[in-house]
């Protein structure tokens, strides 16, 4: 997700579905619907209710439910910095904020070095509203051109955005329909 928006999209009254899938489709088994989350030690306790409030959001329009894994994780959350050995290094404060790798990879990288607040603060980025848009992509869903959609790939600073709107819940439910 990029920290700062690029474009806009009018489409009058018509609704229009805008969500995609990565190439493939790929998705969690169907049979696995009860996902375990671990949360690096890098992560502050401060952060962790908003990025299970944003889990929650996603598990109370789809087939999901999530809880912290002690033993056993499918998914891995944590803050990384610059170059953290995935391919895909960060480039520091006010450019890409964190991003999640498609199923059934499970890893959702947050960019330690940007300036994370928990709602609207000047200047800050929200961190239940980026945490909300990754683990769409944690579940299979890739970017909606719809700009009121989670999965839109940009927010502003300074803005809350951690609802999920009707394009993302059309999204995940054909995905795992």
């Amino acid at each position: 997700m990029r920290g700062n928006r690029s474009h806009v999209h009018e489409h009058g009254s018509i609704t229009v579905s805008h969500y995609s899938f990565f190439s493939g489709q790929p998705k969690w088994f169907q049979l696995k619907n009860t996902s375990k989350l671990w949360f690096l030690r890098n992560v502050p306790a401060v952060a962790i209710p908003p990025i299970e409030s944003a889990f929650q959001k996603w598990a109370s329009v789809s087939s999901f439910s999530f809880s912290r894994g002690r033993r056993y994780f499918d998914l891995i959350i944590g803050f990384q910095w610059r170059d953290h050995g995935d391919g895909y290094p960060f480039d520091g404060p006010h450019g890409v904020l964190a991003h999640a790798f498609p199923p059934t990879d499970g890893r959702l990288h947050l960019d330690g070095d940007e300036l994370w607040s928990i709602g609207a603060v000047p200047d800050a980025i929200d961190l239940e509203s980026v945490a909300l848009h990754e683990i769409g992509h944690l579940l299979g869903l890739d970017h909606s051109d719809n700009q009121e959609s989670i999965m839109y790939p940009s927010i502003s600073s300074g803005v809350v955005k951690n609802n999920l709107n009707d394009d993302d819940i059309k999204g995940i439910r054909a995905l795992y329909n």
